[in-house]
């Protein structure tokens, strides 16, 4: 029999993992829009040399921030309500690839676009109604 503590418990987990992962990702896919030359970046994801640099640059400084407002607020627990906004951002982020990869008919990057699109909703919606993380007290 499952207590109400364990379901409680077990959700915190399964969201700081979800954002554990999220991160990972979205820093690793962000810094790399960043800092790599557009002209390299070009041979591995094709459609940078068809967007203005600056695009691809504010995309990645985005997936960069993204992922820092996943962990950084909820593990310092100061301002931790930043932490599903930034769940949201990153949902947004996604259906606008999905629709970008759709309008250019890469049907292969979609799914990929789609579960990341919906683990960062997860954890804006768990973080903001099931399982928010309360802020520090001062």
């Amino acid at each position: 029999m499952t207590t109400v503590a364990t379901r409680s418990t077990r959700i915190h987990l399964l969201l700081w993992i979800a954002q554990a992962l999220l991160a990972l990702l979205f820093a690793g896919a962000g810094l790399t829009k960043v800092i790599t030359p557009i002209g390299d970046l070009a041979q591995s994801l094709p459609y940078t040399a068809e967007l203005p640099e600056w695009l691809v640059r504010f995309i990645g400084i985005s997936e960069v921030a993204g992922a820092l407002g996943l962990i950084l607020p909820a593990l310092a627990r100061t301002q931790p309500g930043l932490t599903p906004l930034a769940g949201l951002g990153l949902c947004t982020v996604m259906v606008l690839a999905t629709f970008f990869h759709l309008f250019r008919a890469e049907f292969s990057a979609m799914p990929i676009t789609l579960v990341l699109g919906a683990v960062a909703a997860f954890v804006a919606w768990g973080r903001w109604a099931k399982a928010p993380i309360s802020p520090r007290r001062t």
